[in-house]
């Protein structure tokens, strides 16, 4: 092949190449953080990028469909800013309910698509709430309490406002329990708590996985007199409890339902739903 067929050739291998490369950033702005490299190698996602649930199917693994549920539980979602614009009129009408949507995570990230996630999801009628991922290896409870406040977790009277959700589970970025003892996570959790009760007057809603309290605050019971438990299990049924915990308000069953993926069952009919929201 002559030089110049040979210099075409190899432009023309660039140009699909770049093309192509640009086809799949496209593509893969809404999805989740990979859980491993191509190559099997385990990777780090980006401090803010994490959702609830992410953890879930690492440790717990994923079941099979659930369990046919009361006709009294109330079907919800919970969106992360990988989920980009949701379409709230398309679950609507699929019978979901009530929403909770990622503000904060830490005391530096802010979700991006909060206003179009927790508004929107009020727009169409749900009941809504705001939930904060934590990081207890990055800043105290309390710090984080208020930074989650003021950034969309904040609670009002209007029969359509959830109390704030504590998202506490296993570390993306690092280990399982952030560095910290029990007893240490214990009380990073009580702080938390105490401050977002102390600015809102609501007890905040725990969510968690049995296995990971269970590991990383030694089945801690002392919360469940006071804190709703919304329990993260993608299995055929919610499985056993937390210590203290005699039923779940809340139950995450699934991260590949219609729509969204993260789909949710709240314990109970749409009236008690909004009479927890009342408080």
């Amino acid at each position: 092949m002559d030089p110049v067929h040979i210099s075409i050739t190899a432009a023309l291998s660039r140009s699909r190449l770049l093309a192509a490369g640009a086809l799949l950033a496209a593509c893969s702005v809404h999805l989740p953080p990979p859980a491993a490299s191509a190559a099997g190698e385990p990777t780090t996602p980006a401090r803010g990028s994490a959702f609830m649930g992410m953890g879930v199917l690492a440790h717990d693994g994923r079941g099979g469909v659930p369990a046919a549920t009361r006709a009294t539980q109330t079907e919800g979602v919970d969106v992360a800013s990988y989920q980009g614009d949701v379409a709230w009129p398309t679950l609507w009408n699929s019978g979901v309910r009530w929403a909770y949507a990622k503000a904060t995570e830490g005391t530096s990230y802010r979700n991006p698509r909060f206003t179009q996630q927790y508004g929107g999801s009020y727009g169409v009628g749900m009941v809504r709430g705001a939930y904060h991922f934590a990081t207890p290896d990055t800043a105290g409870g309390a710090a984080q309490a208020d930074y989650f406040v003021d950034h969309g977790g904040g609670w009002s009277r209007d029969g359509r406002t959830l109390p704030g959700a504590l998202d506490i589970e296993w570390n993306p970025y690092g280990g399982a329990c952030y560095g910290k003892s029990q007893s240490a996570m214990t009380a990073w959790i009580r702080d938390f708590l105490d401050r977002y009760k102390a600015r809102t007057g609501r007890d905040a809603v725990i969510y968690t996985a049995t296995s990971w309290w269970t590991q990383c605050t030694g089945d801690y019971a002392g919360f469940a007199s006071a804190n709703p438990l919304w329990i993260a299990r993608y299995a055929s049924t919610a499985g056993t409890l937390p210590t203290g915990w005699n039923t779940y308000t809340m139950w995450q069953y699934t991260s590949t339902g219609p729509t969204v993926g993260d789909h949710d069952k709240f314990n109970g009919s749409t009236d008690r739903l909004r009479a927890l929201a009342d408080g």
